[in-house]
Parts: C-alpha cells; structure tokens; sequence
C-alpha cells in the first residue's frame, strides 16, 4: 500500500491539490454547489488549480488512491485537459476506487466529445450487468448530458422497457423503485450543473496579460 508521505513528488501534490480544507471531501457530495457563502471561492480556488497544475503532476495524482483520483478528475474537468482523456477512461474502467468513479464521469462530461461519450458507453455495457459496485448512475447521467451536448442518443441502447437501466434498477433496489436515491434525470442535472459551475469558475479568471 502507498502512503504519500514516503514519497516526496506525491506528497508534495497532494499537500497542495487534495488535503487543504479537506478538498477531496467536498467533491464527494459537492454541497458547495447549493451553499452561496462557498460556491464562489471553493470554485476559484479549483479554477486556479486547474490552470496551474502540471500534466505531470495529474499523472501522479491519478496514479494514487481515490482522494486524488477524485480531485485530479475535477482539475482535469475544469481545465479540460483532454490528454488525460485516456488515462482516466482507463481508471473508471477498472473501476477499482469507490467515489473516484463520480469524479472521471464528471470529467468524460465535461471534455463533451463524442470519444468521451464512447467511453460511458463502453463502461455501461460492462457495468449495468453489475450490482457489486460502480458508478453507473454516474455515468448515465454523464451520458444522457453528452447526447444533449452532442444531439447524439447513445444512452437509448440502455434505456428500453426491461433494458439493462431497467434491470441494474431492479437488481440494486430489489424491493422498491422508490428507495432509488438519485434519478436518472436528478443524476443527468447534477452533471449538467457541475459543467456549468466549472464554466463559470474558469471564465471568472483574471485573463492572462
């Protein structure tokens, strides 16, 4: 197991991206998105970080355990570093760590092309048959947001009456649709108003001189 504190590089960029004001915990549940008093300096401090981190320093990040893979996919999101398109379309396919998965989708979402919609779709084909963990909901939301983006209808392939949304439904809430916790609309808003909040936090920097 690695602790980043015996390792200089990672400890370095994960005291400065993940651990201050416990970031990585903010992301998770993103409460600063309906909280007024924090959504404008949490946003800027994210924005700020996106621009300056190195390609090198993501690299490290999305080499580590969840905390940073989840902070890593927002830098990646807001700054819309498409060369760690690969990369973390890799990671949410192995699908090895619980909330990191939340992150890349967000990150898929945001890069908005029809290679990163691909990915979901590859993601979902083998993750619906699933209940053991994932974040499909995630990802659907993640979807349904890029066909919209895009005028595409990958997600429809998933959406049939008895179709594999239907049945990862039924199979994680076997007793009752209503105990399902998120919508596939509330999940397809949720990423759409993450989008928007990066787009706002990254337009609100001062232009360079």
């Amino acid at each position: 197991m690695r602790i980043h504190r015996h390792e200089p590089a990672l400890n370095a960029v994960v005291e400065t991206y993940v651990t201050p004001g416990r970031r990585y915990l903010q992301l998770v549940n993103t409460p600063f998105l309906s909280d007024p008093a924090v959504r404008q300096p949490f946003g800027r401090a994210l924005a700020e970080d996106a621009v300056r981190v190195t390609d090198g320093e993501l690299e490290l990040l999305l080499g580590y355990e969840w905390r940073a893979q989840l902070t890593a996919s927002w830098l990646v999101a807001f700054a819309r570093r498409a060369a760690h398109r690969e990369r973390i379309g890799e990671l949410l396919l192995a699908n090895e760590r619980a909330y990191a998965g939340r992150g890349f989708c967000f990150a898929l979402a945001r890069l908005g092309t029809e290679a990163d919609a691909r990915v979901l779709v590859d993601y979902l084909h083998a993750f619906l048959p699933r209940t053991d963990r994932g974040e499909q909901d995630s990802a659907m939301g993640a979807l349904t947001y890029l066909d919209g983006l895009l005028g595409t209808d990958h997600a429809a392939q998933f959406l049939a009456d008895n179709g594999p949304w239907a049945r990862w439904l039924h199979a994680r809430f076997p007793l009752d649709l209503a105990d399902v916790p998120v919508s596939l609309d509330q999940s397809r808003d949720l990423i759409a108003d993450q989008c928007s909040y990066a787009d706002q936090c990254m337009k609100a920097l001062p232009s360079a001189p």
